[in-house]
């Protein structure tokens, strides 16, 4: 289906086109792009446009460039505008103004794209559903999405994120949406804030664009709920609490068992149950309220708690499987809990105690006896206090019930001399060194969290275990 043709993308920027073409696809990225796709070359800590003529050879539409690159033809099917960045985002805004979807945003400081996730798949059951694809959710994330945004789409959830003041709320008035949720608040990027309620004021500015009367949906259990809830009363919005102290939606009770969570909330004075195929508290508050998304948009909300019951997170976010070490004995296994895309205190609070409930399997492998092993990287971007968030992990009640835990990097370097003897396992100042003689630090019957921010490459520990064995079904 044609995304764009020229014509309509030279109405949308005001550019200058060159050949006659149509595009099905917008990429940045020639390494992903898809034949049919418009090539935009932005410039980052590399020039698009050096790869204009790339993106060409593999099979691209078109590109969006501010002057014809070397080595591409007076005659290459091009769109020319002043500013790449602004041509994409006119793109994005000429795309939202002709559909007729439902725009859902969504940010937070912890939660946003498995949130988004959640969405998706109780969404695109009920209606042709658009969304952020990963975690695009900066300044040329936001217009990115938009701008592959089909036509005809009848949802969309838009993923919103910030690292500095005042990043947030460009992009929700480019984003124009109908409904909005903030996940949590919580200490993440403190070091461009003074205060956790400068973060708080940042995340509520997503409902600086909803329409009077919007579902403006934030989480009522956070220290700065007053300040979302100001935000929602003073922009006349329909502000809707969730949460254990949430007002419409309402988490009474909530059970574990295994890899399934067992949710048990309150809708007004409506009961609601919904499952999870997964563990966590975090994910259960998110599910929570995302549902009151659903609900406040007017989808089938009977349909969604269906479809979310077979929502399992992406990866890197929580994403859970079984490594089978001995190809010949499916026993002798280790549960992995790849959760190393990002992390800060909340998040990294949240999932120790996925971890030090996880049931682990005695009578295998070297020690006959399951540990609940963690694997931490430091948390970047928290500020002056960065030293005494690291080591405060240390007096958790969830830490105190693991068996064994690893650091990385010079910040966990305050909880790893915090650890009790028995608790103590390595401390390397990188990933890579991590990796090094893996193997004798975990084992058959363990479950093993990864977790750290992106920049620590925890991922190459969980990959490194992955490659010890092979990946196997749960179910």
């Amino acid at each position: 289906m044609t995304l764009w043709t020229a014509a309509e993308a030279q109405a949308a920027t005001g550019g200058r086109v060159q050949g006659d073409w149509s595009v099905n696809g917008v990429s940045i990225d020639t390494r992903t792009i898809a034949a049919g796709d418009l090539f935009v070359a932005l410039k980052d800590v590399r020039d698009g446009h050096d790869f204009v003529a790339q993106a060409l050879a593999n099979g691209a539409g078109a590109a969006l460039v501010s002057r014809i690159p070397d080595g591409v033809g007076d005659d290459a099917p091009l769109l020319i505008v002043e500013d790449v960045l602004k041509g994409l985002e006119a793109l994005g805004a000429a795309a939202r103004g002709r559909t007729q979807a439902k725009v859902i945003g969504i940010t937070g400081s912890v939660g946003k794209t498995s949130t988004k996730e959640m969405l998706l798949a109780m969404l695109a059951p009920q209606g042709r559903t658009h969304a952020s694809v990963a975690s695009y959710n900066n300044h040329w994330g936001v217009p990115l999405t938009l701008a592959r945004m089909p036509a005809d789409t009848e949802y969309a959830i838009i993923e919103m994120g910030m690292n500095h003041p005042g990043e947030i709320l460009p992009l929700t008035m480019l984003a124009q949406p109908h409904a909005a949720l903030i996940t949590t608040v919580a200490a993440a990027h403190l070091e461009a804030f003074d205060d956790i309620a400068g973060i708080a004021l940042e995340k509520a500015s997503i409902f600086e664009s909803l329409p009077i009367g919007a579902p403006a949906v934030y989480n009522a259990d956070v220290e700065t709920a007053a300040i979302l809830a100001a935000k929602t009363i003073d922009r006349r919005l329909n502000g809707i609490a969730f949460g254990e102290h949430g007002y419409e939606w309402r988490l009474k009770d909530l059970t574990i068992q295994g890899d399934t969570t067992i949710v048990q909330a309150q809708v007004g004075d409506e009961p609601l149950l919904f499952k999870l195929a997964t563990p966590g508290r975090h994910f259960a508050m998110n599910a929570l309220g995302a549902l009151a998304i659903v609900q406040s948009i007017g989808a089938d909300l009977g349909q969604a708690v269906t479809e979310l019951g077979r929502w399992t997170p992406y990866k890197g976010r929580g994403q859970r499987e079984v490594i089978q070490l001995d190809p010949t004995e499916p026993r002798e296994a280790l549960s992995l809990i790849d959760d190393s895309y990002n992390a800060n205190p909340t998040s990294m609070a949240a999932s120790l105690e996925v971890l030090a409930g996880a049931t682990t399997t005695d009578g295998v492998g070297r020690h006959g006896k399951g540990r609940r092993i963690a694997f931490l990287g430091d948390m970047k971007e928290l500020g002056p206090d960065s030293v005494a968030l690291h080591a405060g992990l240390a007096h958790l009640a969830a830490t105190k019930k693991l068996d064994v835990i690893h650091c990385v990097g010079p910040l966990m370097q305050s909880l790893y001399d915090l650890l009790p003897e028995h608790q103590r396992g390595a401390w390397f100042e990188t990933s890579e060194e991590m990796c090094q003689g893996l193997r004798h630090r975990i084992d058959a019957g363990d479950v093993v969290l990864a977790k750290g921010s992106l920049s620590m490459k925890l991922g190459l520990v969980v990959d490194a275990i992955r490659k010890m064995g092979h990946p196997v079904s749960e179910e």
